[in-house]
């Protein structure tokens, strides 16, 4: 049965820090792409970053560049996205994803909130 569980989030304050991880398990997570979206309160989901199989990290989400950072390891099945210097506007479900060549997963998401 294929799993991805994320975890890690919560409620912090402006300027915080906080850490998602994703573990996956049921499928080869070593050939899969990797990429954590969230969706805000009222809008669609968008993509946040990626990192390919070959390790190959992008954070695409203009308003997260130098602030977000995703990185895996193949060692645990994870993927995880560190978020610096929060603002309200990451207020969000985020949800990771696993893409193969046959194969494209979600996970249930996890919330972030925040808020002062």
């Amino acid at each position: 049965q294929v799993q991805l569980v994320e975890s890690g989030g919560g409620l912090v304050e402006p300027g915080g820090s906080l850490r998602l991880s994703c573990v996956a398990s049921g499928f080869t997570f070593a050939v899969a792409a990797l990429s954590w979206h969230r969706q805000a309160p009222g809008k669609g989901r968008e993509l946040v970053a990626h990192i390919g199989w070959g390790g190959d990290a992008i954070t695409e989400m203009e308003s997260a560049k130098g602030r977000f950072t995703i990185s895996r390891d193949n060692t645990k099945n994870a993927v995880y996205l560190q978020m610096n210097d929060l603002k309200p506007e990451d207020t969000a479900v985020y949800y990771c994803r696993a893409l193969g060549l046959d194969f494209d997963y979600w996970g249930k998401g996890t919330l972030v909130t925040i808020s002062s």
